[in-house]
């Protein structure tokens, strides 16, 4: 690796570039990529193409460059391809300066059209000038067009011998499938943070600046994986330092909360203390941190407690501070998981809820408070407990906390102890003269199911045994409209308690099966299962009354007495006809504008 000690001939190089890798060896943290490539070449099975996919500033470009240096290495000792690259070779200065003319690099974010992939077909034919081999890096290779991609392809399968192509992406989905099958891909990860801090504290060494471990460890957190990102923290950190890094000076610089602090805030919320965690919190902001970036640091030592719950190694984590990797382990002993998961959907619901207010402040205090309410809350499982607690106290007798008719009232449950804190104070009862809800057992039925309110009447479950049954709950209820469409659209297949197994008319509205869904929980108190099968059904109801009514007609018109009044009075017809009780008197025979023979003129 470059000594750090040389500088450039027009001035200053920030430590990004000053500290390069120039060879495999210096890369960090992509053993598995080395490891393959090294054995490629010792064999000499040398792809033609290569896909660098990772995120920012892990290095694709650089393995890039180091890759076109191996491809043309030259020495009077050695003239192949080799990843041993400790002696300078003849093309290897210009080509980690990016100005060899044999090794040309472009970017795909400004070169995105079909013109300049066809300047590359017609170049590749030509070759190299001095090295062995002529290298396209194309960077953010997922900028190309579509046609680009596809006036590429021909010449990526099957290029000639002298070329070779590498692409580095950071959107690797965005690059279509027929490219990447056509190249060796190597995901290169996220530097480690352990790394990282090895590889930092060392550029400090050489650079002469003093720097503290919690400051490493800060910006080898602020970095994401990211030794680019990481560097150019540091090189902001020395020049705000003035050339000494110290803990205080990074914090104000990243503008994060201490975390020390963090970890006090967190101790405030979980106990459920509102005034601490609120002065706290007015600490921290004071101090120059920004509320999205508190809640965001509160996210995270949430989510490391939770870890460490399950993950005992989590703590030797070298970014972390003594504090968290202490108190972390304190709390996820302490804490149980459903409080954590409750701490965790709450701030990750805050977050963007602080980041988007035009109030910041205000917008984090809320959630503060919110947070520290909570931590007073039982769990759910909690709460079925102490329901379980109360029926088996109310059928042992009246105890302490109990109301006088013997059935524990709602504000008397124990509050859930759910972490070490002093949480197992009783609630308040509801102040007032106003009623209180009581629970009482109901008789039968699971422990969980034995709560009911004392003034709530048991209802009647209706019976659903046909479309009719379903058309009749409709018009119970005075929803005609509902009423109306299962009779005309709906078509049975099978009926069961909780199950309709149903065909629609043709053109049966899209929303009748979601309405009927939510009408049958709220009549009946329950969930019911509707299916579309693929079979046609039954007739609806309407169609079964047409049937019916037309049945009639026909049966009447055949009636020697009816036929006779048809005959008398061209034009006429049956409209309807209506069966007549045996006991009612027969009504006086009436006669429609038309001339219609109107149906309560005869029996039929």
């Amino acid at each position: 690796m470059n000594d750090g000690k040389t500088s450039d001939e027009n001035g200053y190089r920030v430590l990004a570039r000053k500290y390069r890798p120039r060879d495999f060896g210096d890369l960090i943290g992509q053993e598995p990529m080395v490891r393959t490539l090294t054995n490629a070449f010792e064999t000499g099975r040398i792809a033609q193409a290569y896909m660098l996919t990772g995120v920012r500033g892990v290095g694709k470009t650089t393995t890039a460059r180091i890759l076109a240096r191996a491809l043309n290495y030259r020495t009077d000792d050695i003239d192949k391809p080799t990843i041993d690259l400790a002696t300078p070779g003849e093309h290897c200065d210009a080509i980690m300066a990016g100005s060899h003319v044999d090794v040309i690099e472009m970017d795909a974010a400004s070169h995105t059209g079909i013109d300049d992939i066809r300047e590359i077909i017609e170049q590749v034919r030509y070759r190299p000038v001095t090295a062995r081999y002529k290298v396209y890096i194309i960077d953010e290779v997922h900028m190309l067009s579509t046609q680009a991609f596809n006036g590429l392809l021909k010449t990526l399968e099957e290029p000639p011998a002298h070329v070779k192509f590498i692409f580095a992406t950071t959107e690797i989905r965005k690059v279509p499938v027929t490219v990447l099958s056509r190249c060796q891909r190597f995901d290169l990860r996220r530097i480690e943070a352990a790394d990282l801090i090895a590889h930092f504290r060392s550029i400090a060494g050489k650079e002469d600046v003093a720097i503290d471990d919690e400051a490493l460890a800060m910006i080898a957190r602020a970095a994401e994986g990211s030794a680019r990102d990481g560097l150019s923290l540091m090189d902001q950190a020395i020049a705000h330092g003035g050339g000494k890094v110290e803990a205080a000076a990074v914090r104000d610089m990243l503008g994060v909360a201490d975390r020390s602090r963090i970890v006090e805030l967190f101790h405030e919320v979980a106990k459920g203390d509102i005034t601490a965690a609120l002065s706290t919190f007015r600490g921290l902001y004071d101090g120059g941190a920004n509320p999205t970036v508190i809640l965001t640091d509160l996210a995270d030592f949430t989510h490391l407690v939770t870890r460490l719950k399950f993950v005992a190694d989590a703590a030797s984590d070298p970014s972390l501070s003594e504090v968290e990797r202490t108190r972390g382990g304190e709390f996820a002993g302490e804490l149980s998981v459903p409080v954590l998961s409750r701490l965790w959907q709450m701030l990750l619901k805050g977050i963007p809820e602080t980041e988007q207010s035009s109030r910041p402040v205000a917008a984090c205090e809320m959630v503060l408070i919110r947070l520290t309410h909570a931590a007073n809350l039982p769990s759910p499982g909690d709460a079925v407990k102490q329901f379980n607690e109360a029926l088996a106290r109310n059928a042992g007798g009246p105890a302490d906390g109990q109301s006088n008719g013997g059935s524990p009232a709602i504000g008397d449950a124990p509050q859930s102890s759910a972490t070490s804190f002093d949480n197992s104070s009783p609630a308040p009862r509801p102040s007032g003269s106003g009623p209180v809800a009581m629970l009482r057992p109901v008789e039968g039925g699971a422990p969980e199911q034995q709560i009911s309110a004392a003034a709530e009447p048991a209802r009647p479950q209706p019976i659903i045994n046909s479309i009719a049954d379903l058309a009749d709950l409709a018009g119970e209820h005075r929803d005609a409209k509902l009423k109306a469409m299962i009779r005309k659209y709906l078509r049975p297949v099978k009926i069961e308690a909780g199950r309709l197994e149903i065909g629609l008319a043709e053109d049966a509205p899209k929303s009748l099966v979601g309405e009927l869904d939510g009408k049958l929980k709220q009549w009946t108190g329950m969930r019911w299962i509707i299916a579309i099968s693929r079979e046609r059904g039954g007739h609806t109801i309407e169609e079964m009354e047409k049937a019916q009514r037309e049945e009639l007609v026909s049966d009447a018109s055949q009636d020697p007495d009816v036929a006779a009044i048809l005959n008398q009075f061209p034009g006429a017809r049956i409209t309807d006809v209506r069966i007549r009780d045996e006991d009612m008197e027969p009504p006086a025979a009436q006669q429609s504008e038309d001339g219609d023979i109107l149906p309560e003129d005869n029996d039929n």
